[in-house]
């Protein structure tokens, strides 16, 4: 499949007064969380939520900082969300994925909306019972 990127626009929801700033995120499907460097966490001043036990790929745990609220804007769609402090690039997990119905076209190696709801973002807030 190869790598992704997407560039997202990340904001402090708390502090609209602020700046948003750019980046270009590794988006992987195999993570769960926006994870973002310090650098950036200081630049929107993001305030700190908890400490987290995360688990990178190497399989190793590391205690992080738990920053948010996050706003995360790409391809006109948005989710506010906590991000891990961690590494030295951002990384857009599953979950923000999920919550702007996004999907990893792996054919030209990019994030695209879901083409099953182009113009609206589809969640779902139950679970469907299969009888």
């Amino acid at each position: 499949m190869g790598i992704v990127y997407a560039d997202l626009r990340l904001g402090n929801l708390a502090r609209p007064e602020l700046d948003e700033i750019n980046v270009t995120a590794l988006v992987d499907t195999g993570a769960l969380h926006l994870c973002i460097p310090e650098h950036v966490a200081t630049q929107l001043q993001l305030s700190h939520l908890q400490k987290r036990e995360v688990q990178t790929a190497d399989g190793k745990s590391h205690v992080v900082d738990y920053v948010g609220p996050v706003r995360i804007s790409l391809l006109g769609r948005e989710c506010v969300t906590g991000a891990l402090v961690l590494g030295d690039k951002p990384l857009l997990g599953a979950i923000p994925m999920e919550d702007m119905d996004l999907l990893v076209d792996p054919a030209r190696q990019k994030l695209t909306v879901n083409p099953a709801n182009p113009n609206l973002p589809l969640s779902l807030a139950m679970g469907i019972q299969r009888s």
